[in-house]
């Protein structure tokens, strides 16, 4: 363990950012730093939700290397046969893959708004998530306006489906994790079966550093292409702004992390608990924190602090 992270580790274990299981810090394909806290460890499968999000978008454009997809300006109802509940005839059918993976479509769907049809909280209780999403209303007008829409990425699950022939789940295993030696993972699902593709996947620490370094390497593990560099570099470019500090690409966050060296732009998976797997592409390094401070006010907050004072110094400040 680098004795430059020392102060990372002395702050967690005095309660600094509580319920934090890992933190791994990678320096250019090697781990610099590697802790588990509480009940972390090693060979712990972490449930950092939301963070699934990024793994489908990662799915979405293995599949357009696979030429399953066209592109992410396919309508999504293009992949649903004639008469299916996606094909309208109106804003529902014009909904595009970018749509869904940048969280602007038509449909009604806010996750930060408890009376949004769309709120996911309303498919949860459900045996079939799929009808409930197929079924949701649409605003045309509201079409390119950012709205955190976790129905819109389990539809990219089945827009997965329906263009590979396989489960997402499977699709999703033997496209993007298992290329890179990832074997264990475990996923949410409802009771009709269906993987929740918007949050649930749990991977060990050291396997969500895998992802990390794929990202930064634009899709490629050990010279082979994972995920076509192209789509890499639209996913990690911004598509909306979420809000005054935050903006969002393909299913991908990006802020400014501040230092005393300055500040960082930084890439990031993210979800409920405090959970975060940064990209840093100036410094070639990435960081993962994993916490289960689930639907607390300022969970993520408290990791960006873990960052910008305890984890990015060592990597940005060094000579």
């Amino acid at each position: 363990m680098s004795s430059r992270f020392v102060g990372a580790g002395d702050a967690i274990r005095t309660g600094d950012y509580p319920e934090t299981t890992s933190v791994l810090v990678l320096r250019g394909g090697a781990i610099s730093y590697e802790d588990y806290f509480n009940e972390g460890g090693p060979e712990t499968l972490n449930n950092t939700r939301s963070a699934t999000k990024s793994v489908t978008a990662l799915a979405i454009g293995a599949a357009i290397g696979d030429g399953l997809i066209g592109s992410v300006d396919d309508r999504a109802s293009s992949y649903f046969p004639e008469g299916h509940p996606m094909r309208d005839g109106g804003a529902k059918e014009a909904i595009t893959i970018a749509d869904l993976l940048s969280m602007s479509s038509a449909f009604v769907c806010n996750d930060s708004d408890p009376e949004s049809p769309g709120n996911e909280e309303n498919m949860y209780p459900l045996e079939n998530w799929g009808d409930w999403i197929f079924g949701l209303p649409t605003d045309a007008s509201a079409t390119g306006q950012w709205r955190y829409c976790t129905a819109g990425v389990v539809l990219l699950g089945k827009v997965i489906e329906q263009a590979s022939g396989e489960k997402a789940d499977a699709y999703i295993e033997r496209r993007v994790l298992q290329p890179l030696g990832i074997s264990r993972q475990a996923w949410f699902y409802s009771e009709a079966g269906e993987a929740m593709t918007g949050g649930g996947l749990e991977l060990t620490a050291r396997d969500l550093g895998k992802l990390a370094r794929l990202i930064l390497d634009e899709g490629r593990w050990e010279g082979e292409e994972i995920v076509p560099a192209a789509f890499i570099r639209d996913a990690l470019s911004i598509q909306r702004q979420a809000n005054e500090r935050q903006d969002y690409g393909y299913l991908f966050w990006r802020r400014d992390y501040e230092t005393a060296c300055g500040a960082f732009s930084g890439w990031y998976m993210a979800g409920n608990g405090g959970n975060a797997v940064v990209m840093f592409k100036d410094l070639d390094a990435a960081i993962v924190v994993t916490r289960t401070r689930y639907n607390t006010r300022g969970m993520h907050d408290e990791t960006i602090d873990l960052i910008e004072r305890h984890l990015l110094p060592p990597l940005s400040c060094e000579k």
